[in-house]
């Protein structure tokens, strides 16, 4: 029995279902959620792209992969082009994707707030592991497009407040190599070589959309900023714009021109403020000269009771340990009564020679008083005119007498006394304290010494100088 059916070989028909395929849908534009994504060894990306009813096999190819402006995950929902083929060893059709973006703003939120929770569950929004800016850097790192407007406006705020070094990395903010980049130049300056290693790090962006500023989205970005060592300021895009890198900088600023004011101090203000810290202490050393200077003049030389007070006081001990002639007088004294009653007791016994003896021998006891007596006496004069020498001696060499006899104390504009020519210069202030008071003086010059005439030696009175020791 013949038909008119046509037949085909297993490979006819399935590379004839290719060819209708790909004619009949060579370009399509498909709108889906990404389900399974699995990136092989040799680049390729194969995953599937679905929605409630049915699910499509689709491929990206190594070299598309690497245009494409984000990185295919499983959630996601994306709108794709590309052309529908089959795939004769299984049997089965597959979308060849060429371009991939994601569907509306809401597709973008739902995955911005996907990731958001991911980083913030690995703890890299903690505050705890964000440092410190330092107060005034001497290099600053700046990662931004070197063409924009936001670039200059870095540099003239910065200039403006505080001139420092900065260094510009410059990066593509937008498109499908601006997070690569943005990340590059991160870790470049950590750990780059060639080139001073910043203080602070200000990563900046001009404002725009979310699309626009998607790339600060991306994890290869937000990863980047949490592991870099040096603190990092993030500036992208306006005040009411939040990226993922604000959530994990050290530091968010709301503009770019607010990054640079965070960085650097307003000089001025600081000079000011040093001008006035040096005013106060300067204000403070001179109250304190002052108070010290009050101090040292309030104080007195001792007067001469004080200095010879010590001295009247082992004068007046001296003269207590001095024997009084009572005192001296009375050993003997009873020892003459003892022997008059035993020469009046031995007169009843014995004859007028005995008698007459003991008269002669009361006489040469009475002569031994009054010798004794004499001696005494000439002792304790003796003793007081030296005390009165002494005293005098004392009034002579005291500090008072010095000034008496004509001489002056010179000191110095700090109090302490001048003790030689060579303390003093020209031009010098200084204070001459005589008898009678105390004058001020300057020092006019070192002049030549003058010859002083010879005057003739005085008479030596040996005799008083032997009463003066």
């Amino acid at each position: 029995m013949t038909t008119n059916t046509p037949e085909y070989s297993v490979s006819e028909l399935a590379f004839a279902l290719k060819r209708t395929v790909e004619d009949t849908y060579g370009h399509v534009r498909v709108r889906g959620e990404l389900g399974r994504v699995t990136i092989a060894k040799s680049g390729h990306c194969y995953l599937d792209v679905k929605d409630d009813k049915a699910v499509i096999n689709s491929i990206i190819w190594k070299g598309v992969m690497s245009r494409l402006s984000m990185r295919p995950e499983e959630g996601m929902e994306v709108i794709c082009e590309g052309k529908l083929s089959t795939y004769p060893g299984r049997s089965n059709y597959q979308l060849i994707i060429e371009k991939m973006e994601l569907a509306g703003a809401g597709a973008l939120m739902a995955l911005f707030e996907k990731r958001k929770k991911m980083l913030a569950a690995e703890g890299l929004f903690d505050e705890a592991r964000k440092v410190e800016l330092p107060f005034l850097p001497k290099t600053i790192g700046v990662v931004t497009s070197p063409t924009g407007s936001v670039i200059r406006d870095i540099l003239h705020r910065i200039t403006d407040r505080f001139p420092s070094h900065v260094l510009v990395w410059p990066v593509l903010v937008q498109g499908d190599k601006a997070a690569e980049q943005i990340a590059g130049a991160i870790n470049g300056f950590n750990h780059g070589d060639g080139f001073p290693r910043p203080d602070v790090l200000i990563v900046a962006r001009g404002g725009g959309s979310m699309e626009d500023l998607w790339c600060f989205n991306e994890e290869i970005v937000a990863r980047a900023a949490a592991n870099s060592d040096i603190p990092l300021i993030s500036a992208v895009g306006h005040e009411t714009d939040w990226t993922l890198i604000d959530f994990v900088a050290d530091y968010r600023a709301p503009t770019p021109t607010g990054a640079a004011e965070v960085a650097v101090p307003v000089r001025a203000d600081w000079l000011e403020t040093v001008d006035d810290y040096g005013s106060r202490i300067l204000r403070a050393l001179r109250r304190n000269w002052t108070d010290r200077r009050n101090r040292l003049r309030a104080q007195k030389l001792p007067s001469l009771q004080s200095v010879l007070a010590p001295a009247q006081q082992g004068l007046d001990r001296a003269a207590l340990r001095l024997p009084t002639p009572e005192r001296l007088f009375e050993p003997k004294k009873n020892a003459l009564l003892r022997q008059s009653q035993a020469l009046l007791s031995a007169m009843r016994f014995t004859k007028t020679r005995q008698l007459t003896e003991i008269k002669r021998q009361g006489e040469t006891l009475t002569r031994y008083g009054q010798t004794a007596e004499t001696a005494l006496k000439r002792q304790l004069e003796t003793q007081a005119r030296r005390l009165d020498r002494a005293g005098k001696l004392l009034d002579a060499y005291s500090y008072q007498g010095v000034l008496n006899r004509g001489y002056a104390l010179v000191r110095d504009e700090a109090g302490k006394v001048v003790r030689s020519k060579a303390a003093t210069t020209s031009g010098q202030a200084v204070e001459l304290v005589f008898a009678d008071g105390e004058v001020g003086a300057v020092i006019a010059g070192k002049a030549a010494p003058r010859k002083i005439a010879k005057r003739k030696p005085a008479v030596r009175d040996d005799k008083k100088q032997a009463d003066l020791f």
